[in-house]
């Protein structure tokens, strides 16, 4: 982002200098200026989802701005097809009011002029960028609504989800084919190829994403945590690793988690596997299981009855290798991250072990 800014600030005041006349440091000024209004320019993008989606009641986190795009994030998916298309539609909307206004302010001033200068490229980038948003291939907002679309045909997100990224990826092939062919005509210079070349990278991996998210979303009613979790083998506060670890094996086991106990018997503390792990095999007996234990006030609690999706978003919102999961106030297994993502991803688990 920063180095991106730096280098439009740099060009464009380099052309300031030398096409309107400006001497420097006032024409990189007017460069920086240029930068400023094309984060408006994606700023005001942004607001017209974030407006239509809080319109339709969807809740907005934030938004994250970069000096070429920028996304939205919502609380929670649109509850329809015709809110999905609308909130898609709205951002490029918006641009191409921006780039209207911006082409009557580039006719009405003078040429060869700052304010000139900086109203044509404000149209032109905006023109552009909503142009390009609106193909229809995720994750650009034309490819959301295209989701939109087959979703109101399908009757189900995730394959519209997944047939729009695969429309994205098409994209983004022929938008490759489109800049080599431009460059090999000499209609664009090797600084034009490599950036367009990155922002093609950029839809390529985006409508990946997309195809991913589709396949695990459509996993979540697999979720199970009374089936997913591990059972645990609980120890008295003071175990010895080593002994903690063969309790496990004896009860045979081989999935269980390990738990402190306290001397009424309740679980006050799960073990984390990774300390465990790091523990070298000849000191095992001499480290306490408490010695690798997390508080469970520190553990991130699960309860049994959470939908899949309730589960996914709950492990989004604090990161960690393992999970307690309750049935009221009793902790009844821990929930290994690892399990998840194998239930979730197989193929992409499957394929990383083929490569090893």
């Amino acid at each position: 982002m920063i180095l991106l800014a730096v280098l439009v600030t740099v060009v464009y005041g380099g052309y300031a200098e030398h096409e309107l006349g400006i001497g420097a440091p006032w024409s990189y000024t007017v460069g920086l200026g240029f930068v400023v209004c094309l984060l408006g320019s994606v700023l005001l993008h942004e607001l017209g989802h974030a407006l239509v989606a809080r319109r339709y009641h969807i809740g907005v986190r934030g938004i994250t701005l970069e000096l070429l795009g920028g996304w939205t994030e919502m609380d929670r998916d649109a509850p329809n097809p015709r809110v999905d298309a609308l909130v898609s539609l709205a951002g490029p909307l918006v641009s191409f009011v921006l780039g209207a206004a911006a082409t009557g302010a580039a006719l009405v001033l003078p040429e060869r002029t700052v304010a000139g200068e900086i109203a044509f490229q404000l149209a032109a980038s905006n023109i552009i960028v909503a142009l390009f948003n609106v193909l229809p291939g995720l994750p650009l907002d034309g490819g959301r609504a295209l989701r939109a679309g087959l979703w109101a045909l399908l009757k189900d997100r995730n394959r519209a989800t997944e047939g729009a990224a695969w429309a994205g990826r098409g994209i983004a092939l022929l938008t490759a084919l489109a800049v080599i062919t431009l460059y090999q005509l000499r209609i664009l210079t090797l600084f034009g190829v490599i950036f367009l070349l990155f922002v093609t990278f950029t839809l390529w991996q985006g409508a990946g994403q997309s195809i991913r998210l589709a396949r695990m979303t459509r996993r979540f009613p697999l979720i199970d945590l009374a089936r997913l979790a591990r059972p645990l083998i609980a120890v008295p506060s003071g175990t010895s690793l080593a002994e903690a670890q063969r309790r496990a094996q004896q009860a045979g086991t081989e999935r269980a988690g390990l738990a402190v106990a306290d001397s009424s018997g309740r679980v006050i503390a799960l073990v984390d596997i990774n300390a465990a792990a790091a523990v070298p095999d000849a000191r095992r007996p001499w480290v306490a299981v408490d010695a690798v234990a997390r508080d469970l006030t520190r553990v991130p609690v699960l309860a049994v009855g959470l939908t899949g999706e309730q589960v996914v978003k709950a492990v989004q919102a604090h990161p960690g290798a393992q999970y307690a999961v309750t049935a009221g106030e009793d902790v009844v297994g821990v929930l290994h991250v690892a399990d998840l993502a194998e239930l979730l991803e197989p193929r992409r688990l499957a394929r990383r072990a083929a490569a090893r």
